[in-house]
């Protein structure tokens, strides 16, 4: 049986199809980008890394040199206002303080004497049995006599201060932070023994670049965020800036006060100041969006009836780290596409996936 005209007839049949599917055109690929909704940005953010500081706090110090044998806090310690915190050694204030009663005793036996005295002299000078000069001589002794007993009085609460001086204390309520002194050391008069601060007003203390402190005023408002726990927030007010800024960091030191702060901001707590400026409205994209082609900066625009891409000439104002700013060419609301721009063609169809990235 002859068979070629079979195997002929599959070779033209095989050939056939093959002609047929290329003709048939093959469906167009509709590639999912990234993009986003050009919004203007009218705001700006700012955060500075600080800590939590005390409004008030006082070095407290002895005021005469003196070995320290007691000293009754640590570092954490809350104080109350009046009570002893540390003490210097009172032997010789107290030994001050027995010779100053002596000394008033005596003043006082020596006065009551003029006193009898110059009255005995002034009977007898009723009595012209005394002179006139003895009489003076004896009311002048006891006038000084007087002078001695003031004199041994002042000197007695001289003393009795002094002892006072060996007992430190707060005159507020506070929370210890630093230690200057320990027991058995001497200290000199003014030598910081212990660091006390009030726990109430707190303040944040960050350093902000000198450049943009210039339109800081007293009571600003910017948000304090716990860096532990960034959930926890409160509002801070400006208190006050350096007047000049830091030789090396170029930077100034500036106080915020607390506005009601919760417990957590405890001091020495870091915290992130942050504050918002306004701005005259710009477009900020990703440096991603940008096409760089034959000389021309262009981003790609989806159009949203046509769900396609076209490439739109701009105008950039300023590059800065990973994004720039649009001076021209773009409008709110247009849609972006802001990763794969050197992979697109004009007028190809793309897909936005849900939320727009």
């Amino acid at each position: 049986m002859n068979r070629l005209p079979h195997i002929a007839s599959l070779v033209l049949l095989a050939a056939l199809a093959a002609c047929s599917r290329s003709d048939e055109k093959a469906p167009e690929v509709i590639r999912p980008v990234l993009s986003m909704v050009v919004e203007p940005k009218t705001v700006e953010t700012f955060g500075f890394a600080g800590s939590i500081e005390p409004q008030y706090s006082a070095d407290l110090a002895f005021r005469l040199l003196g070995r320290v044998v007691s000293r009754d806090v640590k570092v954490g310690d809350i104080v109350s206002k009046g009570t002893t915190i540390a003490a210097l050694d009172p032997t010789a204030l107290e030994f001050a303080v027995q010779a100053s009663k002596a000394d008033l005793s005596n003043a006082q036996a020596q006065f009551a004497n003029a006193a009898a005295s110059e009255e005995r002299q002034r009977q007898l000078l009723a009595s012209a049995n005394t002179s006139q000069a003895t009489f003076d001589a004896a009311k002048q002794a006891r006038q000084a006599a007087e002078a001695g007993v003031e004199r041994a009085n002042a000197a007695l609460a001289k003393s009795q201060e002094q002892l006072g001086y060996a007992r430190l204390f707060s005159d507020f309520d506070g929370v210890v932070t630093a230690i200057g002194a320990e027991v058995g050391q001497t200290v000199s008069p003014g030598q910081t023994v212990v660091t006390v601060a009030r726990t109430d007003p707190r303040e944040a203390v960050v350093d902000i670049p000198d450049q943009l402190t210039g339109d800081l005023t007293v009571g600003a408002p910017f948000e304090i965020i716990l860096q532990s726990l960034p959930t926890i927030k409160t509002d801070a007010k400006l208190r006050e800036v350096a007047p000049q800024s830091e030789g090396s960091t170029r930077t100034r030191r500036v106080r915020l006060t607390l506005v009601n702060p919760p417990s957590a901001f405890r001091l020495g707590s870091t915290i992130t100041a942050t504050r918002m400026t306004k701005l005259a409205p710009t477009i900020e994209l990703p440096i991603s969006a940008l096409l760089e082609k034959n000389g021309s900066e262009m981003v790609w625009v989806v159009d949203p009836q046509s769900s396609s891409v076209s490439a739109r000439e701009i105008k950039i104002a300023s590059k800065k780290g990973g994004s720039f700013t649009v001076a021209e060419g773009l409008e709110a609301g247009m849609r972006v596409v802001t990763a794969g721009v050197h992979s697109l063609s004009e007028g190809q169809k793309v897909k936005v996936p849900e939320g727009g990235v």
